[in-house]
């Protein structure tokens, strides 16, 4: 296929699918082996101990756990009970860096997200909803940021796999522009621009690398990067705290399952994912907004065209991504 520019019915960013730049699907593949951090002396097997952290729980005992939510050590943000100020200097605005920044901790020093027991994986997400309702209560905080950095040219400096959680005083502008595309799609036609989206790669059957009841996992049409993932519930549930025990499984089962297929078909790639939900505050604000999973895996670098017109050059078609992953087993 030719060059085309493609918008994202969402955020309204333009996306450029250059397959002529595309390479081999091999060469998408990571060359080298992960280098793995040794056992001992890892500061996360014993998290939220010697100063490695601050503990906030620890599941099931602290002696025998699975998983550990924990303080970050160098936190980007810290807690106050005072609200932040927000002021000016000269024309800019600035808001005192207040919030939490917090780690979920899994004990398997070499089990990332996609070789967690099923079991493991969904407490990873009920620990990110535990979190996040606490949060929910603070007047600082509009905002939990949930993600995930798996590797090094995805932010991770540490090889045990943990995930983070950072609450903030602000709306991120990304999510600012996902929650005003939806809106503006809501107004203009009744219906959920999310759910569209999903109505449409059902109905042409070709981006979908994974279903259940409950969830479904596709290569979007305008992609950003080389193998970009989402995952959905199919229920239309605008915060991510409010997903029953039920569907958050399915959800966390299609998050597996679609990273194992990254790692078959791309070698372990490093990668992020990061869950987009509408705010903690004003709920009665945002029932046209569907929270997801986003899946980003690090196969390219953005270079000055990229960075000057913030338009994303993606050199793989999403249908040919979709058609490597599904074959991936």
């Amino acid at each position: 296929m030719d060059s085309e520019f493609r918008q994202d019915l969402v955020s309204g960013d333009w996306i450029l699918i250059a397959p002529a730049r595309s390479k081999r699907p091999d060469q998408f593949k990571e060359k080298r082996a992960r280098e793995k951090a040794p056992k001992k002396g890892c500061p996360m097997e014993v998290a939220g101990e010697n100063g490695n952290g601050k503990l906030i729980f620890s599941w099931p005992t602290k002696k025998n756990w699975r998983l550990r939510v924990i303080t970050n050590k160098y936190p980007v943000i810290t807690p106050r009970k005072t609200k932040a100020l927000i002021k000016k200097k000269g024309p800019i605005c600035v808001i005192e860096g207040v919030g939490y920044h917090e780690m979920v901790v899994t004990s398997d020093h070499d089990a990332n997200f996609p070789k967690l027991n099923p079991a493991d994986a969904l407490l990873v997400f009920q620990a990110f909803q535990s979190r996040y309702q606490k949060f929910s209560s603070d007047k600082n905080i509009l905002y939990v940021s949930l993600m995930h950095n798996w590797g090094p040219t995805a932010g991770a400096s540490l090889y045990h796999p943990h995930y983070q959680i950072v609450a903030i005083p602000l709306i991120p502008p990304d999510v600012e522009h996902s929650l005003e595309g939806s809106r503006q799609y809501f107004e203009a036609t009744k219906k959920c621009v999310h759910c569209t989206q999903i109505e449409l790669e059902k109905k042409q059957k070709r981006r979908i690398i994974f279903e259940n009841k409950n969830a479904i996992a596709f290569c979007p049409f305008v992609s950003r990067e080389p193998f970009e993932l989402r995952i959905f519930p199919k229920d239309h549930i605008s915060f991510f705290e409010d997903a029953d025990e039920k569907s958050l499984q399915d959800v966390v089962e299609a998050l597996q399952l679609s990273l194992k297929k990254l790692e078959v078909a791309l070698g372990d790639p490093d990668y992020n994912f990061f869950i987009h939900t509408a705010p903690i505050k004003n709920g009665n604000r945002y029932g046209h907004y569907h929270w997801h999973i986003e899946v980003i895996p690090r196969t390219t670098i953005s270079a000055g065209f990229e960075l000057g017109t913030a338009i994303e050059i993606n050199p793989l078609d999403p249908d040919r991504a979709a058609a490597i992953l599904k074959l991936a087993r």
